[in-house]
């Protein structure tokens, strides 16, 4: 009768585990600072913008920005309220096309832009109905699609609002029953340089009931020095928070970004970065084309810094797992295994707690208390679900030692 105890409750525990694995593979998520990819591998956003909306018969853009190395694309859609709605067809079409070109889609509805100063924008919770009418195309995109709720969605006046209209938002998306990781644009037309987002990082976070939204700072004259971006990605990222610049460019007319340092920052505080934008600028930003006549074989100056360049796509963009098919890689893998090995909450007792936090390590929940140190039972070098199997049989007596 024990043995059959002991197996009964192995099995439960695999089920459990198992969910776990299932819950998270569903699609990205946030461990702490990082964006967590369905396979449970970090994954570091090196993309392009395309202005999809202005240019829907240019969707050969999406294989171009990847044929140039970019791992995601940030598509500019519409609601319909400024400009010609993006429908779901065209949703869904783009959508497909980002995954056959093995692209992390990011879709974004660009009517918010400027909202309280740009009179022709809508609110962020037009642009959350928007979704809603779309969600038989988002449903079972989780693993591909991240949601950028709304493009910029307050200019420079009243923008103290952005913060309850940005919570609202977001608590609407999961009312709403969206499982996806989302995109919060920061206020002063992305540009926080009131410091609204960045000050209430936090609580916008918290906000989200799955804790699974990034916070997206766009970059051009506001950030016109090397410690003005330092500055800002430090001090959220410093907070163990979740950041991308959502857009950036090497020029523009409020004044000059850095860009080098842009880049730099990016990589190394190994966060994410959107440049703006393929091609189609009108002709007072022209500039921020990448491309000459849509032809990814014409780069523009821009273009060929961001690709080539230091920091650029070229250097740094890795193709998401959930299309290379890679297994996860601890953070921090262990060495030589000490003599608590198992133990992996430090309590000095090895029981199912220690599996369980083993299994949240693995698929990327980053578990409190958690000793990496004590994790790799099966002293391979790596921490997955097969450690904490093995901790689990040790726990009901199966086994005697690890490793």
């Amino acid at each position: 009768m024990k043995n059959k105890l002991k197996t009964i409750f192995l099995i439960c525990l695999i089920l459990l585990l198992a969910g776990i694995i299932e819950l998270s593979a569903q699609g990205f998520s946030i461990s702490g600072k990082r964006l967590i990819d369905a396979n449970g591998n970090e994954f570091i956003i090196r993309g392009i913008s395309h202005a999809h909306c202005w240019y829907t018969d240019k969707t050969s853009a999406i294989a171009d920005i990847a044929y140039v190395g970019a791992n995601t694309v940030r598509l500019v859609c519409s609601n319909g309220v400024r400009w010609t709605q993006t429908d779901s067809s065209q949703l869904s079409n783009i959508i497909n096309l980002c995954k056959q070109n093995k692209l992390i889609a990011m879709p974004e509805v660009h009517d918010t832009t400027g909202y309280g100063e740009e009179g022709a924008a809508c609110t962020l919770s037009q642009a959350v109905n928007y979704w809603r009418n779309m969600q038989s195309v988002l449903n079972g995109q989780e693993a591909y699609v991240l949601i950028n709720i709304g493009n910029e969605p307050y200019g420079n006046n009243n923008y103290s609002n952005w913060v309850n209209d940005t919570k609202s938002a977001i608590q609407s998306m999961r009312s709403a029953g969206f499982n996806h990781t989302l995109v919060v644009d920061a206020p002063n037309w992305g540009q926080d340089w009131s410091f609204t987002m960045r000050d209430n990082a936090q609580s916008i976070f918290d906000a989200d009931p799955a804790r699974n939204t990034l916070l997206s700072v766009h970059m051009y004259g506001v950030f016109d020095t090397a410690s003005e971006v330092q500055s800002y990605v430090s001090n959220v990222t410093g907070k163990g928070l979740p950041l991308i610049i959502g857009e950036f460019g090497h020029n523009h007319s409020d004044g000059n970004p850095d860009e080098d340092a842009i880049m730099s920052n990016a990589q190394s505080y190994g966060i994410g970065y959107m440049g703006w934008s393929w091609c189609g600028n009108s002709s007072d930003v022209s500039y921020l084309d990448m491309v000459n006549s849509w032809n990814r074989n014409s780069l523009t100056s821009w273009g060929d810094r961001i690709i080539n360049g230091a920091n650029g796509l070229k250097q740094t963009s890795q193709i998401c797992s959930v299309y290379s098919g890679a297994t996860p890689t601890p953070s921090n893998p262990p060495t030589n295994p000490p003599g608590n090995l198992g133990d992996t909450n430090g309590d000095n007792d090895i029981n199912i707690v220690d599996a369980l936090l083993i299994a949240q390590y693995y698929v990327g929940l980053n578990p409190s208390n958690f000793i990496i140190g004590n994790a790799d039972t099966n002293c391979d070098g790596t921490v997955n679900i097969v450690d904490a199997l093995l901790v689990a049989q040790y726990y009901v007596g199966l086994i005697t030692s690890f490793c």
